[in-house]
This record gives structure tokens, sequence and C-alpha cells, in this order.
């Protein structure tokens, strides 16, 4: 089957929104698994009686709870806006390749041989 340049083209922006899509996904994971981490030191932190600390490198220091409470719930809200940022980019990307995927495939239907 012979496709026109345009068709080769369609295909091209396809195979790139596809890495494309395959890095967001990546990253939404990784992002995810940190908001996950962040949510259960918060809910951690809110119901202990003890002192709490906190990771800085290889070094754990006693530190405020209120603090630490207030530093966990603001990066939270900085990672559930990175998430969302996400996958707003992700739907984009989706609905852009689909639309390339419907045109690639009316084309190589036009393009294809009849059967009788």
């Amino acid at each position: 089957m012979n496709l026109d340049k345009e068709t080769a083209k369609k295909i091209d922006e396809l195979q790139i929104l596809d890495r494309n899509l395959q890095a967001f996904l990546a990253q939404k994971q990784s992002m995810q698994a940190e908001l996950n981490e962040v949510s259960n030191a918060l809910a951690e932190a809110k119901s202990t009686k003890d002192e709490v600390y906190k990771v800085l490198g290889n070094v754990m220091l006693k530190t405020n709870k209120e603090s630490l409470i207030k530093e966990l719930e603001e990066k939270k809200k900085v990672l559930d806006l990175r998430v969302n940022s996400i996958e707003k980019q992700e739907k984009l990307l989706e609905s852009r390749s689909n639309k390339l995927k419907e045109e690639v495939n009316q084309e190589i239907k036009m393009h294809s041989p009849k059967k009788d």
C-alpha cells in the first residue's frame, strides 16, 4: 500500500504523541506515588500524640508538629495541582491522537484495494 505524504506525516505525529503520552503516564505515576506518601505521612502526623521527625538527606531531625503538618499540606496541594495538570495534558494528547487515528484509518481504507 502506498500512502501519501500527508498520511505518513500523520502516522509520524501519532508515534510522537504516543511517546509523549507514555512520558506523561510515567510522570503521573511517579507523582501519584509521591502524593500517596505525603498523604500517608500527613495522616500519621495529624493522628500522633508523640514527637514528630523530618528526614533531611541522611539525617532525621525532631521538628514542630504544626509546621510539619503545614509543610505536608502545602506539598500535597502542589502535587495535586501537578497531577491535575498532567491529566489535562494527557486528555488533550489522547484527543489529538484519537482524531489522527481516525484520519489515518480513513486514508488507509480509501487506499486499500477493493475486494469483490
